[in-house]
């Protein structure tokens, strides 16, 4: 696999699902992903935000320090550096749940903006990942089990399937405002979900999510 930046932001963060960076990789704190990553004894190679949330300036040798009044959050100026430096595939800890819905949402937003940029990426909390999938397919192996729920997002998605799970899709279009895909279930064999046009998000839940 491609090398990955690691994200860790400033959301709830689930230290039992945090991957070790590989040689090659990046890893940069979002803020107060800073002090995520501190409390685990890891430094990351790149700190980035306004520091609103983490309250101070971390003595770090690469801050890059944004203003507090900005269009981009913490989280998507983290992607747009990760991106600068070629990197495709992104796993984001720290980005879901937390004190602010709306940022949960800016970031399942980033989603898209990854795949805008040609790139894929992967909101991981606890017992739960998202990712976001346009104009392809995606293969769960049959080790995952929980749930498996998929939404049309940016419009319609046309040409939806789902195969393996324990409820069958056939080339049905899903609109964003029904949640016709919600709450399938994994059975212990591989499973495929495509999508001919459009954009949709998956959301895996374990069956140990709380």
């Amino acid at each position: 696999m491609s090398s990955i930046c690691h994200i860790v932001a400033a959301g709830d963060f689930d230290p039992a699902g945090f991957v070790l960076p590989s040689p090659g990789d990046l890893l940069i704190a979002a803020d107060a992903g800073f002090a995520h990553l501190q409390t685990l004894g890891i430094t990351p190679d790149v700190v980035v935000g306004d520091f609103d949330s983490l309250g101070v300036l971390p003595e770090h040798p690469a801050v890059v320090q944004t203003p507090v009044v900005k269009d981009d959050t913490d989280t998507l100026t983290a992607v747009r550096l990760g991106l600068e430096r070629g990197y495709r595939h992104f796993r984001l800890y720290g980005t879901l749940g937390g004190a602010r819905l709306d940022h949960t949402l800016a970031n399942i937003q980033t989603l898209g903006f990854l795949l805008d940029h040609g790139a894929h990426g992967w909101l991981i909390g606890r017992g739960e990942i998202l990712t976001a999938i346009r104009n392809e397919s995606y293969t769960f192996s049959a080790e995952y089990h929980g749930t498996l729920s998929v939404f049309a997002i940016g419009g319609e998605a046309v040409g939806v399937s789902e195969q393996g799970l324990q409820y069958t899709l056939h080339n049905a279009t899903l609109s964003p405002f029904m949640p016709l895909g919600v709450s399938n279930a994994f059975v212990g064999q591989p499973a495929t979900v495509s999508v001919k046009t459009g954009t949709l998000l998956l959301c895996y839940a374990s069956k140990t999510a709380n």
